[in-house]
């Protein structure tokens, strides 16, 4: 990878040459006059505790990185408008939502974020309204195609991804947001709520969920349409993801009981992570992989508590 161009061993010489393929890079070290390789790659990954919400709640939606993450909406005695920023220690009070609701998806990051659809027990209705949050306060965006709430959602404030969900019936259409509109894209092959998503516009991934029975299936998306991944180890729903279409992760839900099991997704197929601290369901997530992050959820109580999913890198050099 180049990046491990400018990756410095201590007591290994200088690298003026490098070839890399995936995660091996070749060298030479001019000192010893002797070709070199590096393997770079993630050991396993753990949970650890990280700082509570200010106010438990379940159904939330979540964006940002392990050390700049957004909360907002959720439920706790009934649908809230409360927004919290994280700053790798501590959370901390945001700009209020607009419209209080929960069962909404959020997406972007902390500075530039982005939360659309939901349900609000205060008008009693699914929801097409979309917020966009710079930070400091939300303003009203362009509103969604079809309103539903329970849905899957990815990608930037500019480049929004929407899929799934519940009105009155499992749904299966997709919606992409540019910054200022909503516009139909291609539809799921399996019509589903209570699921989640992670990626890109453009590389998109959502996993789990129900359609009357809970699902493992996994399906990707390229822009335009969804095709059929790797299926979750693990059926669940109100489960939580991060990462990308080739570095998922995807963690707790609720399945024959509260789940903390973890899987990670390289693309093809998942793979058995470290199990949570905390088991619980409909909770909100965000980072990637290697730095994750969940917060609030629910099991038999309405939770507070935040974990950290973190993977060491690991870089390990050797003489040919």
């Amino acid at each position: 990878m180049a990046k491990l161009q400018s990756t410095e061993i201590v007591g290994v010489a200088n690298r003026p040459a490098t070839i890399c393929s995936n995660s091996v890079c070749m060298w030479f070290d001019t000192t010893n006059l002797k070709p070199m390789a590096s393997y770079c790659g993630y050991g396993v990954g753990s949970w650890s505790a990280g700082g509570a919400l200010i106010t438990a709640r379940h159904s939330a939606g979540g964006g940002g990185t392990q050390n700049e993450a957004v909360v907002a909406g959720g439920y706790s005695n009934a649908s809230s408008v409360c927004t919290e920023e994280y700053n790798g220690t501590s959370w901390s009070t945001g700009g209020a939502m607009i419209t209080a609701r929960y069962g909404l998806v959020g997406a972007g990051s902390q500075n530039e974020g982005l939360a659309t659809g939901g349900f609000s027990n205060t008008i009693g209705t699914r929801l097409t309204c979309t917020e966009e949050y710079n930070g400091t306060s939300w303003s009203i965006g362009g509103s969604l195609i079809t309103a539903r709430y329970l849905l899957a959602g990815a990608g930037t404030q500019n480049e929004g991804l929407a899929a799934g969900g519940e009105l009155s019936t499992y749904l299966t259409c997709t919606e992409e947001y540019n910054g200022t509109s909503w516009s139909a894209g291609g539809a799921l092959i399996t019509a589903r709520y209570y699921f989640v998503g992670a990626g890109t516009q453009n590389a998109g991934l959502v996993f789990g969920g129900s359609n009357g029975a809970n699902l493992s299936c996994t399906e990707e998306y390229n822009g335009t349409s969804w095709s059929a991944g790797g299926a979750l180890i693990t059926a669940r729903i109100g489960l939580t993801g991060a990462g990308t279409q080739n570095a998922g992760l995807v963690t707790g839900g609720l399945g024959v009981d509260y789940c903390s099991c973890t899987e990670e997704y390289n693309g093809t197929s998942w793979s058995v992570g470290t199990a949570l601290i905390t088991p619980r369901y409909t909770f909100a997530g965000a980072g990637s992989q290697g730095a994750g992050l969940v917060a609030g959820g629910s099991t038999n109580v309405v939770l507070s508590c935040t974990e950290e999913y973190n993977k060491p890198l690991i870089i390990v050099d050797c003489y040919l």
